[in-house]
């Protein structure tokens, strides 16, 4: 039954995320390439998101670390790698290269995506080939699992 109970909490949780994305507009590219176009039409709205965003973060930080495990039962893994790496650089710059150019990043691509967005179907695409080349190539670069 927890594990019915836990699947069910994870949609429900996901859903409320997708909403947020909706509600707050990011889910619309027009809305992030706005954000990021400094020298145009800039919208600023993004940081009261993202701020928002880091707020909850902390606070299921620290909610976390004083437990040992999940809200049900079970084994709770935290990353502990802090090490920045020639790989996580560069895929940060394709992740950001691709949010400016595309106007999503993968939470928003999906929930537009559901929503029928054409172009939010190219990106998701383009994702999951860049998801299987990185898996197929560049599988070498990984060291120890960070949990």
């Amino acid at each position: 039954m927890k594990k019915h109970f836990g699947l069910f909490s994870q949609y429900a949780i996901g859903v409320l995320f997708g909403w947020g994305l909706i509600i707050s507009g990011m889910s619309n590219p027009q809305k992030i390439l706005g954000f990021l176009d400094l020298s145009g039409n800039w919208d600023p709205s993004l940081i009261f998101v993202m701020l928002g965003a880091v707020l909850v973060g902390l606070a299921g930080f620290y909610v976390v670390s004083k437990r040992s495990k999940t809200f049900f039962g079970g084994a709770l893994h935290i990353p502990t790698r802090r090490d920045i790496t020639k790989p996580l650089l560069i895929g940060s710059l394709i992740f950001g290269a691709g949010w400016g150019i595309a106007g999503f990043c993968p939470g928003p691509a999906l929930v537009a995506l559901g929503a029928g967005h054409l172009k939010a179907f190219v990106f998701v695409a383009a994702m999951l080939a860049g998801m299987e080349i990185c898996e197929r190539f560049f599988a070498g670069y990984r060291g120890k699992p960070s949990l």
